[in-house]
């Protein structure tokens, strides 16, 4: 074992344990370009040798190659491969007692006489900030855990402009509020889940099962959303979209008069061949 890892071996052990000199790992906590302990420890990726950021910048800016042992860092933009090393640096800083606080020291007046705001002050403000912000955040979540969990009732989504008409008004009465605007990302469940709460005097979660939903004479099947019946079967036509609803159509009792209903096909309207000739 070497002098070197026998002093490294006996920092991990634990300062209580043994006192060592400083000086037996200078040459792993010390800049090879100025020969100071390291300040804001920055690597180098393609080497994993370490400097101070102001003295491997400065080099970098005539220079391709790692100072210490000359390996090309990049050909063109040598400064992206090098990246700030926080263990290193905590390191440095436990060991040397009080550097810390006088680089700091030196680094605010530095910046004092010229009149200039110190970076690490406004990082640290920075960080102040979004720490507290964070706070506010989570204590907004826990004391609004009840109402807040609605949010915003998905108003921040695309939306759809609605026209919904009875089919039948002496069946099934008409809305008071005919148009509404809904999030695009509704199904055609949950519109006549809705309808089911304005039209239906039964309290049975069930009862929306009993109307159909028509778009041009065509039944929209449940699952469909808002937006996919808009695009494709409105998609040339001016809003809102018109939307019929009724009791449900009874199809294998054949009980349906010509006339009673709007007639509907079972397949959507589409044509993709439109698409193509608008190009």
């Amino acid at each position: 074992m070497t002098e070197n890892s026998a002093a490294l071996a006996a920092v991990s052990a634990g300062a209580g344990e043994r006192k060592i000199n400083i000086c037996s790992i200078n040459e792993m906590v010390t800049c090879k370009i100025c020969s100071g302990y390291l300040v804001d420890a920055t690597t180098v990726t393609e080497c994993l040798h370490t400097f101070c950021k102001s003295c491997i910048v400065k080099h970098l800016e005539d220079n391709i190659h790692c100072p210490e042992c000359d390996v090309m860092i990049h050909q063109s933009h040598p400064l992206d491969y090098i990246a700030f090393d926080r263990t290193m640096q905590d390191i440095v800083y436990k060991l040397v007692p009080g550097l810390e606080d006088s680089e700091y020291k030196r680094e605010r007046e530095f910046y004092d006489e010229r009149g200039l705001p110190c970076p690490k002050d406004m990082e640290a403000e920075t960080e102040k900030e979004a720490e507290e912000e964070q706070d506010e955040e989570d204590n907004d979540e826990a004391g609004e855990a009840g109402p807040s969990q609605e949010q915003d009732y998905h108003r921040f989504d695309e939306q759809v402009n609605l026209l919904l008409e009875s089919s039948d008004p002496e069946k099934m009465q008409s809305l008071t509020r005919r148009f509404v605007r809904v999030s695009s990302l509704a199904t055609i469940t949950h519109l006549k889940k809705f309808l089911a709460l304005q039209v239906l005097d039964s309290d049975d979660a069930e009862d929306y099962r009993e109307i159909d939903i028509t778009c041009d004479g065509e039944l929209i099947p449940k699952d469909h959303t808002l937006k996919f019946v808009y695009i494709t079967r409105w998609r040339t036509k001016d809003p809102p979209l018109k939307l019929c609803y009724g009791p449900k159509i009874n199809i294998e009792e054949g009980t349906l008069k010509k006339g009673s209903a709007p007639e509907w096909k079972l397949q959507p309207k589409v044509n993709y061949d439109d698409d193509e000739g608008d190009d």
